[in-house]
C-alpha cells in the first residue's frame, strides 16, 4: 500500500531510522492513525536487548500525531522470549553491577521509557501476543491496555528465577489485574501461564486460535478507530485516574472531562 509506506517514511525520518530499528530487532510500520511495532528476532525468538528497550523508546518519543492506535507483534513463533540472556555471557552491552546506585537507577529509568509511553491518554495501545510472552516480553505486553492473545500463548515472568526483579514498569498492572496473592504466585515460582489461564485471569481479554490472531486485531483496532478520538483520548485518561482516586474525585474528574466534550462537540 502506497500510503502505508510513505507514512512509514514519515515516521522514520521523524524519529529513529530504519536501520537503526532493524538493529535493535524491531520494525515501525505507519499506516494513517494505526502504527504497528514488530519485534523482529525471530532467530532469537524476539529476545530483547538494551537497544530493543531503547530503540521502542525512541518509537515512543518520535510517533506521529495523527496516530491513534498503536499495535505491538512478534515476528516469528513467538512474541518474546524476554532478556537476551548473552547479555549476561559478555555477548552484550553488559550490566551494571549495582555499585553506583545512582548510575544504576538512571540506567534502568532509561530502559522503562521503552515501556511507559505505551500508557499514554492519547494513544489507544494493543500487545497482540502468540507462543513465548516471557519476562520483559510479559512487561511489554502488561504495558498495552489491551492484550489480544493466541491459543497457544504462554505467559511467565521469568526474572526471580534468574536472580532479578522485574523492573520494566511490569509489577503495577500485574497486581492490578490479578491482585497481589497471584502475582506473587506468579513471581515467585515463575511458572507458565497458558491462554485459558489468561482470559480467566484477566491478563489477556480476547483470546483466539492461533490463525485468527490477525483477523481478530485488525477489527478491534477497527473499532477503536471508529469511536470519537476526542471521547477515546478523555475516556482513556478517566479510567487509568480511577484506580488512585476517591469516588469524589472520580466524579469531579467525570465532569471534568465531560465539560470538555461538550465544548468541543457545540463550540462553546
Amino acid at each position: 500500500m502506497a500510503d502505508a509506506n510513505a507514512g512509514a517514511e514519515t515516521a522514520t525520518a521523524a524519529g529513529p531510522a530504519e536501520e537503526e530499528l532493524a538493529g535493535a530487532g524491531l520494525r515501525l510500520e505507519v499506516d494513517g492513525a494505526v502504527a504497528t511495532v514488530t519485534l523482529n528476532r525471530p532467530e532469537r525468538r524476539n529476545a530483547m536487548t538494551f537497544a530493543t528497550w531503547r530503540g521502542l523508546a525512541a518509537i515512543g518519543r518520535s510517533l506521529p500525531e495523527g496516530v491513534r492506535v498503536v499495535v505491538l507483534r512478534g515476528a516469528g513463533p513467538s512474541f518474546s522470549a524476554g532478556i537476551d540472556l548473552s547479555m549476561f555471557s559478555g555477548g552484550g552491552e553488559g550490566f551494571a553491577d549495582g555499585s553506583d546506585a545512582a548510575a544504576t537507577d538512571r540506567f534502568i529509568a532509561e530502559l522503562q521509557e521503552g515501556y511507559t509511553w505505551l500508557r499514554r491518554p492519547d494513544i489507544v495501545t494493543v500487545a497482540a501476543v502468540h507462543g513465548h510472552v516471557i519476562g520483559g516480553g510479559f512487561q511489554l505486553a502488561l504495558a498495552c491496555d489491551i492484550r489480544v492473545a493466541a491459543d497457544d500463548v504462554k505467559f511467565c515472568m521469568k526474572e526471580p528465577a534468574l536472580g532479578l526483579v522485574p523492573d520494566l514498569t511490569g509489577t503495577k498492572p500485574l497486581v492490578e489485574i490479578v491482585g497481589i496473592g497471584r502475582a506473587l504466585e506468579l513471581c515467585l515460582t515463575a511458572r507458565t501461564v497458558q491462554a485459558e489461564e489468561a482470559a480467566r485471569l484477566g491478563l489477556a481479554e480476547i483470546v483466539v486460535p492461533r490463525d485468527g490472531l490477525d483477523a481478530a486485531v485488525d477489527g478491534l483496532v477497527e473499532s477503536l478507530l471508529a469511536v470519537n478520538p476526542g471521547a477515546a483520548v478523555a475516556t482513556k485518561r478517566l479510567l487509568w485516574e480511577a484506580a488512585e482516586n476517591t469516588l469524589e474525585q472520580q466524579c469531579a474528574a467525570e465532569r471534568r472531562e465531560q465539560i470538555g466534550r461538550l465544548r468541543e462537540l457545540f463550540g462553546k
